[in-house]
């Protein structure tokens, strides 16, 4: 395993955990996903590499961003994203981003109908909207980026 996958699973392990915990992702969680990108990226790559954490910093924040401004994401997602873009750079961070899109639909359609099978039992006429924690599906879309072909 390399370091790049062992750092992914880790932080990626630590952000599902507490997402679904806490609901929440803590502000360590993404530092350290983005110094250890960096970090990692310098390693195999020399300056060169930096470039390519920062590009993928950067993008992964603001592919997410969007979805935080129209209220679909909370900042927490937008800053692991932004994290595991330093991870991964640029072109990993886009298959990333598909992955995690794809895995978001399928947690989004499961909640939804879970939510409509409760209103259906309940008969209670409550509409109460779930929220998904969405780092099980960043944690896995970026899992997969990592997956050799």
């Amino acid at each position: 395993m390399s370091v790049q996958v062992l750092i992914a699973v880790l932080l990626g392990l630590a952000a599902t955990v507490e997402d679904l915990w806490r609901r929440n992702i803590s502000n360590w969680i993404p530092l350290s996903a983005l110094i250890a990108g960096f970090a990692w990226h310098i390693a195999e790559f020399g300056w060169r590499g930096a470039g390519s954490a920062a590009a993928g910093a950067g993008v992964g924040f603001l592919v997410f961003l969007v979805f935080y401004l129209l209220g679909g994401m909370g900042g927490g997602d937008v800053k692991l994203m932004s994290g595991f873009g330093a991870l991964l750079g640029v072109s990993r961070l886009i298959e990333a981003a598909i992955w995690t899109a794809i895995i978001g639909a399928v947690l989004a359609a499961l909640v939804i109908a879970w939510s409509a099978f409760r209103q259906w039992v309940k008969k209670d006429g409550a509409k109460k909207p779930l929220a998904i924690p969405y780092a099980p599906a960043i944690t896995a879309g970026v899992w997969l980026s990592l997956v050799p072909r």
